[in-house]
C-alpha cells in the first residue's frame, strides 16, 4: 500500500465513513483529527447534538468498554479523552446554545486528606466522554467543598474518591452530613478509589461503588435513567 492511500482526507469521507474514521481517531488519541472531523460534520449541517453522541461519545464508549476488558490502558485512554475534551470544546457553546438535552451533572473530587488524582481525573473524562457535564474539585475536600458545589451546581451525581484506606472513612462523614442536612436522596452518591470495594460503599450508604471509570460512566447512565423514569411515573 503506497503512502498516499494511507493518508485519508477526512473532508472526502462520506458522513457515515467520516463517523467511524472519528471512532478510531479517537481510540488512537488523536487530537487535531477530532477537532477536524467534528468541524466538517458542523459544516455539513449535523446538529451539535449529534456530531456529541453519535461520533464523540459513540467513540468513547468503544475506548470504554477495550478500556474495562483490559485492551486499552490508562495512558492511551486519557489520549483519547484528551482527544474527545478537544471536540467537546468546540461543541460545548454550540450545544448551550441549541439548549441540547443533558445527560446530567456531576460533582467529583477526591476526599479530605487525600491528594491522588489519576483515577479521579480519568472518571471525569470519561464521564465527559459520555455526554455528562463534569465539576471537578480537585483533591482534599472536605465535607462543605462537596455539599456547597452540589447545591451550587445543581448537580445530579457526587461522586468521591480515595486512595489510602486512611481516607477511605471520610466519605461517610460527607454522606452522613448530606442525612443530616436532609438532602442526601436529592443526589446519586457514586463512590470509588483502589482500597474501596462493594461492601464498603453499601456500609457508607452510597448508590454504588464503581471500581473503574468504565463502570462508573454506566453506573452513572443506570442511575440518571431510573430518576428520569420516576420523575415521568410520578
Amino acid at each position: 500500500m503506497s503512502d498516499e492511500e494511507d493518508d485519508i482526507i477526512l473532508s472526502e469521507l462520506n458522513d457515515d465513513e467520516l463517523v467511524e474514521q472519528m471512532w478510531d481517531d479517537l481510540y488512537d488519541g488523536l487530537k487535531e483529527e477530532i477537532e477536524e472531523g467534528t468541524n466538517i460534520l458542523l459544516e455539513r449541517g449535523w446538529q451539535p447534538y449529534d456530531v456529541l453522541t453519535k461520533s464523540l461519545v459513540a467513540g468513547m464508549t468503544i475506548v470504554g468498554k477495550d478500556f474495562r476488558d483490559g485492551i486499552l490502558f490508562v495512558p492511551e485512554v486519557l489520549l483519547a479523552a484528551n482527544a474527545m475534551k478537544a471536540g467537546m470544546a468546540i461543541l460545548k457553546p454550540l450545544l448551550a446554545e441549541t439548549g441540547a438535552p443533558r445527560m446530567g451533572k456531576m460533582v467529583i473530587g477526591t476526599v479530605k486528606g487525600d491528594i491522588h488524582d489519576i483515577g479521579k481525573n480519568l472518571v471525569s473524562m470519561m464521564m465527559e466522554g459520555a455526554g455528562f457535564e463534569v465539576v471537578d474539585l480537585g483533591i482534599n475536600n472536605p465535607v462543605e467543598n462537596y455539599l456547597e458545589a452540589v447545591a451550587k451546581e445543581e448537580a445530579d451525581i457526587l461522586g468521591m474518591s480515595a486512595l489510602l484506606t486512611t481516607t477511605m472513612p471520610y466519605m461517610k462523614v460527607v454522606i452522613d452530613a448530606m442525612v443530616e442536612q436532609g438532602i442526601r436522596d436529592d443526589y446519586i452518591v457514586l463512590v470509588g478509589g483502589a482500597p474501596l470495594n462493594e461492601e464498603f460503599g453499601k456500609a457508607i450508604g452510597a448508590d454504588a461503588y464503581c471500581r473503574d471509570a468504565a463502570v462508573a460512566v454506566e453506573t452513572a447512565k443506570e442511575f440518571i435513567a431510573r430518576k428520569h423514569n420516576q420523575l415521568a411515573a410520578g
